[in-house]
């Protein structure tokens, strides 16, 4: 189905003008098609990551320019639960006041009929519950090293979660909420039409249906994260640590090796450490006092000992556990133009599992059959997937397979920004490189000199899928009609 019209051939409503923001590390894209009753508008998420400083400011001006193009969004689209591509809807709420939503698609992992779906939510808000108790034992520790965790694990949960870590789903629900009607969902039969939107077909490549998929975070499918699958038994254990009793009306502690009618419970104990035993518990005490408290008989410092605060350490790493995975349940949208067979691609922040699930995918349109393969090399706009991390561009599967000759695309990041984050390779090097030959440079970044400073593009307009362009003086948003 590869057209061989250039596009100055194309017909007027084979055109799609997108709106980039850029709010340095976050998604917003504002889209406008061309439909039967007037333009159709879109909008596909709207954060910003809690590490950009005045984000909440930047995202309620964003807001208020959404309003001067439109005071009604036809479609919003929201990818996933990540606090980048939700925030503004908690935080600019107030802005957005005037904003009629008619329809909203989400993935069909937020789904709460599907059973997978709610298994996923019940471990993030198993897994935050846990980690929020942990952070608070923390922060009450008389240790500085265990606060200094504490400290961490916050600041963690913050940049990749939203501060506290369940703010996320809160911006998640209300984005859901703001819209007449909501749609869940995934790698479908047959593509979607939009309402009133003629020569236009919408395909959705993801959420893998498979969420063993979830886990393959890295760049080659040999190599597997540990995803949702090995949080469940972490979350568990955790959640059932000493101190926090988050699942005591359940019966015990999940993470003990023993018993718990056996031994004696440990606080109760170190709390008489250092004073007068009962008849009966002073072999006990004694022995907590001379090899465990730090406060024997001896000179040394006994203390070392003890390993009822080494699972803190846990937390950290279910933090990120809480993240992983996340990525891979973008929602992923391929628009087509059905008159000239263009495609542009809308990957949210897939990562591989999501990009290698697709070329399980095809579907039948009368006697054709269009598969995932297709899409790509018919793909003329890329909207880079996660920033341009290393993991969200696959190589031979993904954009090797983008082999049109106007292929133009756009990155949402600020590599100043990420520096700050510590992602020291994001955008990344070598799928910079690619990305520059595939598209003939035709690579516009959000963080762009040019468009910051409000000078004229660095890029040649019109030049492949772009036939017009222009941008914001003060940097805040791009926009570039394409097809």
């Amino acid at each position: 189905m590869t057209s061989s019209k250039s596009s100055r051939d194309l017909a007027s409503h084979d055109t799609m003008t997108i709106r980039h923001y850029c709010q340095g590390i976050g998604d917003c894209h504002l889209i406008r098609l061309a439909g039967e009753e007037g333009p159709y508008w879109i909008l596909i998420d709207f954060g910003v990551h809690s590490s950009v400083k005045g984000g909440t400011e930047v995202l309620r001006a964003i807001a208020k320019d959404i309003l001067t193009q439109t005071k009604k969004i036809d479609l919003l689209v929201v990818t996933h639960e990540h606090w980048d591509h939700v925030s503004g809807f908690l935080y600019a709420a107030e802005a957005l006041a005037d904003l009629e939503v008619d329809k909203v698609w989400m993935p069909w992992t937020e789904d709460p009929q599907n059973p997978l779906a709610r298994r996923l939510d019940t471990y993030k808000g198993q897994a935050f519950a846990a980690v929020r108790s942990v952070m608070a034992k923390l922060e009450q520790s008389r240790s500085p090293s265990l606060r200094a965790k504490g400290a961490h694990l916050e600041s963690l949960l913050g940049f990749e979660l939203g501060a506290k870590g369940d703010r996320v789903r809160a911006a998640r629900n209300k984005a859901r909420d703001v819209a007449k009607s909501v749609t869940y969902l995934g790698p479908s039969d047959t593509p979607l039409h939009l309402d009133n939107v003629p020569g236009l077909r919408v395909f959705v490549l993801g959420p893998p249906l498979d969420d063993a998929l979830f886990s393959i975070e890295t760049r080659t499918s040999e190599m597997y994260g540990p995803g949702f699958g090995g949080g469940w038994a972490l979350a568990g254990t955790l959640a059932a640590a000493p101190g926090l009793g988050i699942h005591k009306s359940r019966g015990g502690d999940w993470g003990s090796p023993f018993d718990s009618q056996q031994g004696v419970d440990l606080d109760k104990v170190l709390s008489k450490a250092s004073q007068s035993a009962e008849e009966g518990e002073r072999e006990n005490v004694g022995f907590v006092r001379n090899h465990y408290s730090g406060e024997g008989d001896g000179e040394q410092d006994d203390g070392w000992r003890r390993i009822d605060t080494d699972w803190l350490g846990v937390a950290e790493e279910l933090a990120l556990q809480l993240d992983r995975g996340v990525n891979n349940t973008s929602l992923v949208l391929a628009f087509e133009f059905t008159d000239s067979g263009r495609v542009v691609l809308f990957p949210g922040d897939a990562q591989v599992g999501n990009w290698l699930s697709w070329h399980g995918l095809s579907w039948t349109s009368g006697e054709t059959t269009v598969t995932a393969a297709d899409l790509l090399r018919r793909t003329v706009y890329l909207k880079v997937a996660h920033h341009g991390s290393e993991n969200a561009t696959l190589e031979e599967k993904g954009l090797e397979l983008m082999t049109h000759p106007d292929l133009s695309a756009f990155i949402p990041t600020s590599k100043e920004q990420a520096l700050k984050v510590g992602w020291k390779h994001m955008p990344y090097d070598p799928i910079l490189k690619a990305l520059e030959h595939k598209t003939s440079r035709r690579v516009v970044r959000a963080d762009d000199d040019w468009l910051a400073a409000g000078k004229d593009p660095a890029i040649a307009v019109p030049s492949g899928s772009i036939r017009k362009l222009t941008h914001d003086p003060a940097g805040l948003w791009v926009e570039l009609e394409i097809c």
